[in-house]
């Protein structure tokens, strides 16, 4: 593997689209629904989880009724809040420069595919975006490392050529894994120093800060 051309791999929630907080409010409907109390506060902790692996955590079951009761209601209320997705400001510039650069733009993204549709659609920037992953390829998602993976070898790079940009601490522990380095951003609600702590290799405010530091950023390696 090895294409000679460096790859930007994007997280979208939270770090390109501005998601989090309707996900976590999408949980916290869906909770209540199928009868599980769960603290709003604890939900926004776990976004960015496989969802699995967050229904478990949270209730400490995955596929009893109610979870799976959960979240599907998730996916539901989730896509009626379709229209309130926004990108985050810089979002498109930072894709658009970057490709513009002779980077591979890849979105490393484990949303599902109804899901990814709306996040395409609220981005609009396909035509820079070089490969894309879903939840299709993967059964457990981060902070398993496997669609790390996948996203190097759909863009054919090392993780040595790659950087990765996200927004949680379970972006990070993914990427730890995979051993590709991880930008992070704090528009996902998660304190600079947790993701200090966990290993970002840098932290900024937004996707804007990052693209107005770019030749300042560690991205910058790679271009070079």
């Amino acid at each position: 593997m090895g294409s000679g051309m460096a790859a930007v791999l994007f997280d979208i929630d939270g770090t390109l689209v501005d998601s989090n907080y309707l996900h976590a409010h999408a949980w916290y409907r869906a909770f209540l629904q199928a009868g599980v109390k769960v603290d709003a506060w604890r939900i926004h902790r776990s976004i960015g989880m496989d969802g699995a692996s967050l229904v478990a955590s949270l209730t400490g079951h995955s596929d009893d009724a109610a979870a799976k009761t959960a979240k599907s209601l998730h996916a539901d209320y989730y896509k009626e809040c379709g229209d309130m997705l926004l990108p985050f400001p810089g979002a498109r510039d930072i894709l658009e420069k970057i490709e513009r650069r002779g980077l591979s733009v890849v979105l490393a993204t484990s949303a599902p595919e109804d899901e990814l549709a709306l996040l395409r659609r609220t981005l609009k920037r396909d035509d820079v975006v070089s490969a894309i992953t879903s939840g299709e390829d993967v059964e457990t998602a981060k902070p398993e490392p496997h669609i790390i993976n996948i996203a190097l070898e759909r863009a054919g790079v090392r993780p040595n050529e790659a950087i990765f940009v996200g927004d949680t601490v379970w972006d990070i522990e993914a990427c730890r894994r995979a051993n590709v380095d991880c930008i992070a951003v704090l528009t996902g609600g998660i304190s600079r120093a947790e993701l200090e702590a966990a290993g970002a290799v840098a932290v900024y405010e937004s996707v804007g800060e990052l693209s107005a530091d770019l030749e300042n950023s560690p991205i910058a390696a790679l271009m070079r």
